[in-house]
């Protein structure tokens, strides 16, 4: 007798929207070779796939629920829970995670669709670059064993990467993608060291299965795994840019073009905190005493030089960058308070994603899609010559600032009372105090916007999709900040296995 090799189950509701994502890529791809269309016609071939990845996310979202309903008296409940031999996790929290990114995805499609057209035959190229980059960090957040998560930060790196220097035409836009590359490939090359030294401290890849055998075992000599789960939180503070590992971020953004930095920024984003929510929760719970004050010095330390660095800045690109590193402390801050925490940290990801998406959409109307600076003397007088761009602008700065009446200040309180209940009052302290500074470097943009006159009376471009963007994301701004009851319960419900 010949023995046949059995192959694992296939569970194709676990990664349909990464499928639906990779051939929208290739089909991108294969129409603009067969047919060469316009560039809008390609923008919208990625725009359906988007929607197409959505409405699959959606199914997710249906199948989890019946999981979770049937429990554990469901024989096949830790098959259908952590397909795949328990490479990836069908949870609540890898939903949200696609949720947001595909979001993010669309609306920088749309936001980015003057730059687009302005590519050519490239746009392409930029779009099916966007796809695969949403796909690898979706499969990153839903990653149970440390090295898919890595496939996926590397998928979804390697086309930010390119789409960071996709131009051609500036020197400015190469160097941020060469800087971008090089500080990259270290911060994954840490990662990845990291893991290494966890193998080697546990004998073990796959998260649950560690946080199972540090729950049997008592370590006399953690240090071997706690140096590894350090290497692992600097790499993946990287990639969402929290200080001291963020100093890449003001340069690539100030040269990137301006129609594709606000998805870069944000599905990075997303991807890395929904990286790091499930390593050290799902993990390293029992090693709280330990991460928890380095996760709390990080977020500190970004809160700080965030908001500072950020005043001093006179080109527009360059303040979100440092404002960015802010946010990224107030999020990560969110760490310290365990499960609860986690639930505010995603309310927070999908409000500021949003705002961020926005922000540098109006960044892109504004000094042009392909441009790679943005100086503040640009944006006085802008609420006289495009009032639906400031307005916009004005909302989304006010978001990021936490004004009352935004999603930006739910945001805020959820994550600063969740760290306040958890006994780190100092972090929430020192986290208003920079949310003080910060307010006062967004208001000045506001100021210069409606309060001063502006020497080029011209009034901006902005195609219909753009358009609609950036007031849908506006209204979304100021409607889940007075309603955010249903975002609330869907972000409470993303506790991690």
């Amino acid at each position: 007798m010949i023995a046949q090799a059995s192959l694992p189950p296939v569970s194709w509701v676990a990664i349909a929207p990464e499928l639906a994502l990779a051939i929208g890529a290739a089909l991108v791809l294969l129409v603009d070779v067969q047919w060469k269309p316009r560039a809008r016609v390609l923008g919208w071939v990625a725009g359906t796939t988007v929607l197409l990845a959505f409405g699959l996310a959606l199914w997710q979202k249906s199948e989890v629920a019946d999981i979770l309903t049937t429990g554990a008296a469901d024989p096949a409940f830790l098959d259908r829970f952590t397909p795949f031999e328990g490479m990836l996790a069908l949870d609540p929290g890898a939903v949200m995670a696609r949720f947001i990114i595909l979001i993010v995805t669309g609306l920088g499609i749309g936001a980015g669709w003057k730059l687009f057209e302005s590519l050519g035959r490239r746009a392409a190229e930029a779009l099916a670059l966007m796809l695969l980059s949403a796909a690898g960090f979706s499969l990153m957040a839903a990653s149970l064993h440390l090295v898919m998560m890595f496939l996926g930060l590397e998928i979804g790196s390697i086309a930010l990467y390119v789409l960071a220097g996709i131009t051609r035409e500036r020197a400015q836009s190469d160097e941020a993608a060469i800087k971008y590359f090089l500080l990259g490939s270290v911060a994954s090359a840490v990662f990845i060291y990291g893991v290494a030294l966890i193998y080697a401290g546990t004998g073990r890849l796959n998260l649950g299965e560690i946080q199972v055998y540090l729950g049997e075992i008592i370590l006399t000599r953690p240090a071997v795994l706690l140096m590894g789960l350090a290497l692992v939180v600097v790499g993946l503070a990287f990639k969402v840019s929290a200080a001291p590992f963020h100093a890449w971020a003001p340069d690539v953004y100030q040269g990137a073009p301006a129609g594709v930095v606000g998805f870069m920024a944000s599905v990075a984003k997303v991807g890395g905190f929904a990286a790091l929510i499930r390593v050290l929760l799902t993990a390293f719970p029992g090693l709280a005493g330990d991460w928890r004050p380095l996760v709390a010095g990080i977020a500190a330390l970004s809160m700080v030089v965030g908001a500072v660095v950020a005043v001093a800045q006179t080109d527009v690109r360059r303040m979100l960058a440092y404002s960015g590193v802010a946010h990224a402390g107030f999020i990560l801050s969110g760490l310290v308070a365990g499960g609860p925490g986690a639930g505010a940290m995603w309310f927070y990801l999908a409000v500021y994603t949003l705002q961020l998406v926005g922000a540098f959409g109006v960044v892109a109307a504004v000094s042009g899609a392909g441009a790679s600076g943005s100086d503040l003397a640009a944006y006085s007088g802008l609420a006289r010559r495009s009032p639906h761009l400031a307005v916009s602008l004005a909302v989304f700065l006010l978001g990021m600032s936490g004004v009352p009446l935004t999603s930006g200040f739910i945001a805020k309180f959820g994550v600063f009372q969740q760290v306040w209940i958890a006994g780190y009052e100092w972090l929430v302290v020192l986290a208003l105090l920079s949310s003080v500074v910060a307010f006062f470097f967004y208001l000045r943009v506001i100021v210069r916007m409606f309060m001063e006159e502006g020497d080029d009376l011209v009034q901006p471009g902005v195609p219909l999709v753009a358009r609609t963007v950036l007031v849908g994301a506006a209204l979304a701004t100021v409607a889940l900040g007075v309603l955010p009851g249903y975002l609330l319960d869907l972000a409470r419900d993303t506790l991690p296995l």
